[in-house]
């Protein structure tokens, strides 16, 4: 029974090692000309950026260029956190999602910031704003959506 402790230890110190080892994920910007790359720590939700930069002085190969966590980006409770992009090909931003309890929100690099910002959390079971349409035009779109109405007959 001693000689098994030795052999305990190790393999849970172990598994503490890989645990510790897969505290981030990483996930690129869908956005096909850009070199941007997101982080999250599992744990905590804090969402970070780096990217390629071109170094104007001196020549070389480049710099890396990192954002650090802005509004919304900082820690988060302690939870499961991912990161998923979408397959939008000019989408900057990817989604910060929140295995256990369901909820999202989207992290983007303000630039001029130089910041990572998220939205506010929110799951599909969260409270709209009572003036807030559920239908019409989407922000940021010119001219009606092309998908056709759903549940009539044609």
């Amino acid at each position: 029974m001693i000689v098994r402790l030795p052999v305990l230890a190790a393999c849970a110190a172990l598994h503490a090692a890989s645990a510790a080892a897969a505290s981030f994920e990483f996930v690129p910007a869908p956005q096909a000309d850009l070199n941007r790359m997101y982080r999250v720590d599992k744990v905590t939700g804090e969402v970070t950026s780096c990217q390629y930069g071109l170094q104007e002085v001196g020549g070389g190969i480049g710099l890396t260029v990192c954002f650090g966590p802005g509004e919304g980006a900082g820690s988060q409770a302690p939870s499961e956190y991912g990161l998923v992009a979408t397959h939008h090909t000019r989408e900057a931003g990817v989604f910060r999602v929140n295995y256990r309890t369901g909820e999202m929100s989207i992290c983007f690099v303000l630039v001029k910031k130089e910041q990572v910002v998220c939205t506010q959390q929110a799951s599909a079971s969260a409270e709209r704003v009572p003036d807030a349409p559920l239908t019409g035009p989407v922000p940021g779109r010119a001219g009606a959506s092309a998908t056709p109405p759903q549940g009539g007959r044609p």
